[in-house]
């Protein structure tokens, strides 16, 4: 299974398609991830926050597989935004992971209210130059968020994570981050099964007509979009699945029916806002 690879703007490669661990508890994180790397997903997505990172670290050791064929990324949790406490906190997931370096390095939530993630963005840059991390972004921010940390910096992300799935596709994010060259990574790209996506005729039309399932039908979506996806399951069932993706592709007008699952008006979120996570 070959998963194709998108250029950050950086010069970094990034797997287009990657296992995600949210929610995976720590008691099972290791398998889970082991599951993954045998079925061939080398993109592996965690936190600080999720709490298994020991786990995930315990399947990069014991798979054999190179270093340099896996890209690992976790995130700088909402109360270590301010001093040292980004390079604290990077060390610290870089002993439970076991790794001298991840792959990616993420803010996870803009804090508002808190009004630091300038100061931890600046952080994040110098955890780069410090060879912590080869490439830098954040998770959850909105456009006002991402304007702030370039003007205050110069730097631009290299990607931003946000929850995207087809009733809240977030164009205004995705449209200032194709002008600024930054990459989306789209969490719970399935909607987290909190709104009927599977049985919408634009989909359930596309898993018939491709003999496909629905979640292979948005996951296809999502990388025909251009965007970087994380189904997460911890069924190795379902991880086959959801990798089995490349094999068939959507067309202009299948797309464009998904496209149009959008109510445009911000209603289809399915998570926290992030001007409400502090």
């Amino acid at each position: 299974m070959t998963v194709p690879h998108i250029l950050l703007h950086d010069g970094h490669r990034i797997p287009q398609l990657g296992f995600g661990v949210f929610k995976v508890p720590a008691a099972e994180a290791e398998r889970a991830v082991s599951a993954a790397l045998e079925l061939g997903y080398r993109h592996i997505d965690t936190a600080a926050i999720y709490g298994n990172e020991e786990g995930v670290g315990a399947a990069i050791a014991a798979s054999g597989i190179p270093r340099e064929e896996l890209f690992v990324t976790t995130k700088l949790w909402n109360d270590r935004h301010v001093g040292d406490e980004p390079r604290a906190a990077i060390e610290e997931s870089l002993g439970k992971l076991g790794l001298d370096r991840v792959d990616l390095y993420l803010i996870h939530w803009p804090t508002p209210a808190r009004d630091d993630y300038s100061h931890a963005w600046e952080r994040l840059i110098a955890l780069r130059e410090a060879g912590l991390t080869r490439s830098i972004g954040v998770s959850n921010f909105r456009v006002p968020h991402l304007e702030r940390i370039v003007a205050d910096t110069g730097i631009v992300p290299a990607v931003d994570q946000i929850e995207l799935h087809p009733a809240h596709q977030q164009r205004d994010v995705t449209d200032w981050a194709e002008r600024n060259d930054v990459r989306i990574e789209a969490w719970g790209p399935l909607g987290q099964g909190k709104y009927d996506l599977f049985g919408a005729p634009a989909v359930a039309d596309a898993a018939a007509a491709h003999d496909k399932t629905p979640a292979q039908v948005v996951i296809r979506w999502h990388i025909q979009s251009g965007f970087i996806v994380f189904p997460k399951s911890v069924r190795p069932e379902r991880m086959a699945e959801n990798i089995d993706v490349f094999d068939f592709a959507l067309d202009d007008l299948e797309m464009a029916a998904i496209d149009a699952l959008d109510p445009g008006d911000g209603s289809g979120r399915v998570g926290a806002h992030p001007d409400e996570v502090n």
